[in-house]
């Protein structure tokens, strides 16, 4: 049996950093995983910006809340689950998400924690697991699934490289020139035959 994993952020929804660096101003949130491969060091990078500004969820949430679907990801979604199950794995986290779950129909989503101070200020950020986009998809492999795996970013190649077949979306060019050997694609249409060709 075959599942499908997906990236959320730059796949499905736009990047939610940068929509808030961009309503708050702050142009160095603009860095997220495709700039950066080493998500500890980003999230302590973007915390400690956060804490300078006296910024905290609250603030996060409502631009978060403004934030739809990229065109035509609902529609991928959704034909992509009357073929197969899908998993989406993401580094966000369930403060964030849950009003992009909503718009994208309720997906399943396998994600992060903050944990928020009294006051709002997020203090710090708990990963579910190690190199988590990794583990799932060898969990899953584990228990009888192949995986098909796409994302944008650094932090998705774990899981690209580790299933039965694995796609770049929406990708920058130094991704997909470093990583040749792995398809790439800009469009919904595109990506969804393509996962319909290894199913």
């Amino acid at each position: 049996m075959k599942i499908v994993c997906l990236d959320m952020e730059g796949v499905l929804v736009p990047e939610i950093w940068i929509a808030f660096a961009e309503a708050s101003g702050i142009p160095d949130l603009k860095r997220t995983t495709r700039d950066e491969p080493d998500y500890d060091k980003l999230m302590k990078y973007r915390l400690q910006i956060l804490k300078e500004h006296k910024l905290g969820l609250k603030e996060i949430q409502e631009v978060i809340g403004t934030i739809d679907p990229l065109p035509g990801a609902k529609e991928f979604l959704d034909e992509l689950r009357t073929l197969t199950q899908v998993i989406i794995l993401s580094d966000t986290f369930t403060e964030f998400a849950s009003p992009l779950i909503k718009k994208l129909g309720y997906p399943t989503l396998f994600c992060n924690s903050l944990v928020v101070g009294e006051d709002g200020q997020i203090l710090d950020y708990t990963m579910r697991i190690a190199h988590s986009k990794l583990s799932t998809v060898k969990a899953l492999q584990s228990i009888g699934f192949e995986t098909i795996a796409a994302g944008d970013s650094f932090n998705d190649l774990e899981m690209i490289k580790a299933g039965s077949a694995g796609f770049l979306f929406r990708s920058t060019e130094q991704i997909k020139k470093d990583f040749p050997d792995i398809p790439a694609f800009d469009e919904f249409g595109d990506l969804l035959q393509a996962i319909r060709k290894k199913l």
